[in-house]
Order: C-alpha cells, then sequence, then structure tokens
C-alpha cells in the first residue's frame, strides 16, 4: 500500500507543474534570485529618487554613483526576470510588465509580491 500511494503522491505532484515546464528546483532558484533583485532594484531606485529630488529640488551637491549602480542592477533585474519568465512561461504582457515594474518608485514591490505569490500557487511552492 506504500508504495501505491508514494506513486499516487509523485503522479499528482506531476501534474501540478504544467507539461514543457522547468523543474521545480529551477523555479525555486530563478524566483528567489528575481525576488531578491526585485527589492534591491525596488531600494536602488528609492535611493536614485530622493537623490534626484535632493539634486534637482533642492540644489543639493549628489553622489552620481547612484544612478550607474542603479542602472546596473536594474540590468540584472531584467536578466533574472527573463529567466524567471521563461521558465514559468508568463506571457509576453506579464514579462514586460514585470519588467518596467523596475522602473517606477515602489511598484517592483508589489508587483514581486503577487508574482511570487502566484508562481508559488502555480507551482505549489
Amino acid at each position: 500500500m506504500t508504495d501505491n500511494n508514494t506513486t499516487t503522491a509523485a503522479s499528482l505532484d506531476e501534474a501540478a507543474v504544467p507539461a514543457g515546464s522547468a523543474p521545480t528546483a529551477k523555479i525555486v532558484s530563478a524566483l528567489q534570485r528575481y525576488r531578491v533583485l526585485a527589492w534591491v532594484t525596488g531600494l536602488w531606485l528609492l535611493l536614485l529618487t530622493v537623490e534626484m529630488i535632493a539634486k534637482y529640488g533642492f540644489g543639493v551637491d549628489t553622489p552620481s554613483w547612484i544612478a550607474v549602480v542603479h542602472g546596473w542592477v536594474y540590468f540584472a533585474y531584467l536578466l533574472v526576470t527573463a529567466d524567471l519568465a521563461v521558465k514559468v512561461r508568463w506571457p509576453i504582457g506579464r514579462t514586460v510588465g514585470t519588467l518596467i515594474a523596475g522602473t517606477i518608485p515602489l511598484l517592483s514591490f508589489f508587483v514581486e509580491h503577487r508574482n511570487a505569490e502566484d508562481v508559488k500557487q502555480q507551482y505549489s511552492l
């Protein structure tokens, strides 16, 4: 009886994952990378926003490297988001919307939360 239950449970786990998708371990690691970069990108974007307000709104001399760091972090965010989108087979609209979320202050936090919940639910993670 134990063998039948194990086989049935394995079949149910396989049925929960959409056909032709990446193995669960790869999705978990891609999701983790995406979540970290979404937060890092969001935080750097907030810092960049504060820097721009201080520079152009109040004439404060600010360091120019903040924009450069945000640019590179955003580039990494684009790569890991595209990786996750391919692994979980997001439609192009959702992928582009998620990519753009890293350019609007605070939006990456909300989109990351929604995407993470959806992927966890879809793949039973």
